[in-house]
């Protein structure tokens, strides 16, 4: 099943987001259970992911590498990370998060601004939509 989660900032009204309860099923529940959340947000390379958050998950087919705007949960930083390009430790062609993260859908919609605009420390509100 699908679940839109929206994420309000200030620079980007609403980036939509489809999580997939196919891939990481437990992962996707948790998250959706500590929605609406308002919440820190970091940068790293072209990654944004969250201060902690309250998800209770386990590896759940975990990966090294991820695709262009997956959204994943980072077990090790309790963080949702939002992946829109490189990260610092990736290899040409490759997004590789810090370590291993559960996928668990896409960035669906940024409207016509670009995520790289986002500074770290900015608050973000996650919704359901």
């Amino acid at each position: 099943m699908i679940h839109k989660v929206v994420v309000d900032l200030p620079e980007i009204k609403n980036i939509v987001l489809e999580l997939d309860d196919e891939i990481a099923p437990k992962t996707v529940k948790s998250f959706l259970n500590c929605l609406p959340i308002d919440i820190g947000i970091n940068v790293w390379g072209e990654e944004l992911y969250t201060d902690k958050i309250p998800i209770d998950a386990s590896e759940e087919n975990s990966k090294p590498l991820v695709d262009l705007m997956d959204v994943a949960y980072w077990l090790p930083g309790n963080a949702i990370c939002l992946f829109f390009g490189p990260t610092p430790i990736g290899k040409k062609g490759e997004i590789r998060p810090y370590s291993p993260v559960n996928v668990i859908g896409k960035i669906t919609y940024t409207g016509n601004k670009s995520i790289k605009n986002i500074r770290a420390g900015t608050r973000a509100t996650f919704r359901l939509k």
